[in-house]
């Protein structure tokens, strides 16, 4: 006779786990988010989920930490879109421009939002090395898609730093005046504003 074991596997336990340690991240993310990183106590977070401050200590060490992790989440997500625009068909122009919509709408998202609204100087010293290297990626991902549609004439000769600099500034700031409760949703939002950045790329005729 087969029985049905009542203890979890070790990939039960696992998977429990990093749901717990996920459900954490997204508490703390949101309310960083609503009012701010040194307005937002871990007792904060814990409260909110029906949990104790301690128990939140055996998925994450500190505060700090806990703010390390949400923005390695959104930064994560823009580097992932990067790289699925750059398997994008079609022009440069066209890779570029997917990746631009994707980047505005997590730009939207709780994880992205959190990345433009706490920015570097709310992380500790041994933090900022991890998120610099996370930014350096997305902006020499920026200045990639760049590139290949000028090299490819999909988009007018641009100086790639500026128009990199000048496109991330234009889609961070949604991260800021974005109401997920207004008439207009993240993606009709990205879609509205990449068409109109990238009427300024237009090649000559």
């Amino acid at each position: 006779m087969n029985t049905v074991s009542p203890f979890k596997t070790a990939d039960q336990k696992k998977a429990e786990r990093a749901a717990k340690r996920d459900a954490v991240l997204l508490a703390a993310v949101r309310m960083f988010n609503e009012r701010g990183f040194h307005a937002t106590s871990l007792d904060d977070v814990a409260a909110s989920l029906g949990i104790s401050k301690r128990t939140i200590y055996h998925y994450l060490a500190n505060k700090d930490q806990v703010l390390l992790e949400c923005v390695t989440i959104g930064l994560n997500q823009l580097l992932e879109a990067a790289a699925e625009a750059s398997r994008e068909p079609g022009t440069g122009r066209d890779r570029l421009a997917k990746f631009l919509r994707r980047y505005a709408e997590i730009n939207m998202e709780d994880f992205g939002r959190c990345v433009i609204r706490t920015g570097e100087e709310t992380l500790s010293p041994a933090s900022i090395p991890q998120y610099r290297q996370l930014k350096r990626g997305i902006d020499n991902a920026m200045r990639e898609r760049i590139a290949e549609a000028v090299a490819d004439g999909s988009i007018a000769p641009v100086d790639v730093k500026i128009a990199a600099f000048t496109l991330a500034g234009a889609l961070n700031w949604p991260a800021r005046w974005h109401n997920p409760d207004g008439p207009m949703t993240r993606e009709e939002i990205s879609a509205a504003m990449v068409d109109l950045l990238m009427q300024g790329l237009l090649p000559s005729a």
